[in-house]
């Protein structure tokens, strides 16, 4: 009888002792999101291991932010939805081909991320056009053919002008609007947006603050721009590496 009283003291203690001990680390390690819902035993020996990275999720009313749903037709007529970037780290931007300002540099910028991401099959773009009228998928197909679009995951699509107008102001915040006052007839944000595996919204924080969007259209090899700001096509790079591992 006496060995079984001890033999109950001896559990007891050791569970006392693995509260004491393991516990406060499973917290620490939840607070910096170390743990994952699927995260197994195993995973405490370093099998199967998975980290998120320290890029933010960006929040709308203490929410994490999805990309939005979206439907058009890309360059070679077919429909492409969010699920073609099911488990995808993808970039998003608004344009049009007839834009003479902004629009060849930040193209020429996402060229230059393509071929720096071309053996990953998980890595895209999606090109939305804000002159859909004008941008039909042959029109498309020949910009994409001019600046050399070679990842097959990147769609240049087209379809109702007030649904892609919604997608950008409303569904990720990105500027754009119809303007004949300004050259080419049309006004919209220069900044990318950056989509992890499942679909939320990702940026870096710098100085305590997510960028939320990374500058499209200054270069690497420009650095800064006239008025001083710096590219962000160099961190918007590791910033995809980090969300690839993921």
């Amino acid at each position: 009888m006496k060995k079984t009283n001890y033999s109950y003291i001896g559990i007891s203690f050791i569970i006392l002792v693995f509260g004491i001990y393991f516990i406060p680390k499973i917290i620490d390690r939840i607070k910096n999101h170390d743990v994952t819902r699927n995260e197994s035993r195993s995973d405490f020996a370093g099998e199967n291991n998975i980290k998120l990275s320290d890029l933010a999720f960006i929040e709308i009313n203490g929410e994490p932010k999805q990309a939005p749903h979206f439907s058009f037709i890309n360059q070679d007529g077919k429909t492409i939805t969010n699920d073609d970037y099911k488990d995808m780290v993808y970039i998003v931007e608004f344009f049009f081909t007839t834009c003479p300002t902004i629009c060849p540099r930040m193209n020429a910028n996402l060229i230059q991320i393509q071929n720096s991401f071309k053996d990953y099959k998980n890595f895209g773009v999606a090109s939305f056009t804000i002159n859909p009228e004008h941008d039909t998928p042959e029109v498309l197909k020949a910009y994409a053919e001019k600046y050399g679009v070679s990842n097959p995951y990147w769609n240049l699509m087209t379809g109702d002008q007030d649904a892609i107008y919604k997608l950008a102001n409303q569904g990720f915040n990105l500027y754009t609007a119809k303007e004949e006052s300004v050259e080419g007839g049309f006004e919209h944000s220069g900044n990318f947006a950056l989509i992890d595996k499942n679909g939320f919204i990702r940026s870096r924080v710098v100085n305590g603050n997510p960028i939320i969007f990374y500058n499209g259209i200054i270069s690497q090899t420009e650095k800064v721009d006239d008025e001083g700001m710096s590219e962000e096509i160099t961190i918007l790079k590791e910033d995809i590496a980090k969300l690839l591992k993921e």
